[in-house]
């Protein structure tokens, strides 16, 4: 197993992080699944196999799994466990309205964790709104009180918005480590490899999550980009090339994978065995640079996900409808992305939400047409009534 220094704390981690967001589920009397219920003794099976192969980063956060990722996570650390890995989980700055809520959920994070201390303490899912809500809040300084009382060993912050509020939230502080999405279809959407090399600039460490674009590259691809793949001299799985092109970057410190199965943990053990900085040739970039030219071709519409469209002034939800109608473009599940849409009706920020006011369009750095492809979109994903 890979593993690489951290330059602010000092930690060696392994290349593979366990996320545990998406661990195995127990199935219901019909068949289905509850996103809350897991499959405790898969999960701690597997999370303890990761260990003993060589895993030394563990993910969670507090609603992951309704809420009871970080109860199993604490289950599967104990035995010795807890001795051998670097610990993150998140704090829900969502849920805090004053200044004693921070402390309140750290110490019932560390209750269900069964620790006295977090290596990595996050805060989780920052945007332009959530960080100046816990920024006013104090929010920096109960993170130095909580270094300061061993509660954390470093203060971090996971992210979600456009790359501008991302460097106001790099350098308003002196964090540890950021925690970014980025993979082969989102190379500029949110930080992107912008934000990667801004905040490697500045020494802080990133973690990686959704490198597979939330189980899209790990889909078996369309065969024309299957047919691009196959020109490559060492024959890889597309799950292999997008692990790799981040393995490649030297400013990516570690990988955060969900593992379902027994069979998911031992792939990433053998991708993440033989990876390093500067692995990927100049033939092997090219060929990537290929593949995703012929994704974006399939691609319904060329949004990159900066977000300079938003705030709508009707509340929609303009970058998460184009990349869910880019979902169905790429895998064709029609059924699956017509229930993401369906949840965007419900929150009432859906494309039929749209006035046509322009302002969206005005902004686009893209000049996307987002009016008539709003129309597009709603008309291929709104399910019949």
């Amino acid at each position: 197993m890979e593993s690489r220094r951290m330059n602010k704390s000092g930690v060696t981690a392994s290349i593979f992080g366990i996320g545990c967001m998406r661990l195995p589920l127990l199935s219901l009397a019909d068949g289905s699944v509850d996103h809350a219920r897991i499959d405790e003794t898969r999960a701690i099976e597997m999370i303890r196999a990761g260990i003993d192969a060589g895993v030394t980063y563990i993910d969670t956060a507090y609603p992951y799994h309704g809420g009871n990722s970080e109860r199993v996570a604490g289950k599967a650390l104990t035995g010795g466990y807890r001795e051998k890995v670097s610990l993150a989980t998140k704090l829900p700055v969502w849920l805090v309205n004053q200044y004693e809520d921070f402390d309140r959920y750290l110490n019932e994070q560390l209750e269900k964790l069964q620790t006295d201390h977090i290596d990595f303490y996050l805060l989780h899912s920052l945007g332009r709104n959530s960080w100046n809500k816990v920024r006013d809040l104090g929010v920096l300084h109960f993170l130095d009180e909580a270094k300061a009382a061993g509660k954390i060993r470093f203060a971090a912050f996971s992210f979600h918005d456009d790359l501008s509020v991302f460097k106001d939230i790099v350098d308003s502080y002196n964090w540890d480590m950021c925690q970014i999405q980025l993979n082969l279809l989102d190379e500029h959407y949110q930080a992107g490899v912008s934000g990667l090399e801004y905040a490697g600039e500045r020494g802080i460490d990133v973690v990686i999550m959704e490198p597979l674009q939330g189980g899209l590259l790990a889909a078996k691809p369309p065969a024309d980009i299957e047919a691009l793949w196959d020109q490559a001299d060492s024959r890889r799985s597309q799950v292999e090339w997008a692990f790799r092109w981040l393995a490649d970057k030297p400013q990516v410190k570690v990988i955060l994978s969900g593992i379902n199965t027994m069979e998911q943990l031992q792939d990433n053990l053998r991708i993440f065995a033989s990876t390093r900085p500067g692995m990927l040739t100049p033939a092997d970039h090219q060929l990537i640079r290929q593949v995703q030219a012929l994704y974006r071709e399939k691609l319904k519409v060329s949004c990159t996900g900066c977000r300079y469209c938003l705030p709508c002034p009707s509340g929609v939800a303009i970058p998460d409808i184009f990349r869910t109608w880019n979902r169905y473009a790429l895998l064709g599940d029609l059924a699956g992305c017509q229930r993401s849409y369906r949840s965007q009706m419900n929150h009432q920020n859906d494309a039929s939400q749209c006035i046509q006011c322009g302002q969206c369009e005005t902004l686009c750095p893209q000049g996307i047409r987002i009016i008539s492809k709003l129309v597009e979109a709603d008309k291929d994903l709104r399910s019949p009534a």
